[in-house]
């Protein structure tokens, strides 16, 4: 492993802290997407 010298704990939990943002970015855009595939499949129900 490359030596991260001594903030090497800060590093760490910078990239832990990115990766879970990420994800929660990617969830939110997942649950979005399904909402509005319902909204749509509504109004097209309604027409």
């Amino acid at each position: 492993m490359i030596d991260l010298g001594p903030h090497a704990v800060f590093i760490v939990w910078a990239y832990i802290g990115v990766a879970l943002g990420v994800a929660g970015l990617i969830g939110w855009t997942l649950v979005d997407a399904r909402a509005t595939a319902k909204r749509l499949a509504a109004l097209e129900t309604r027409r």
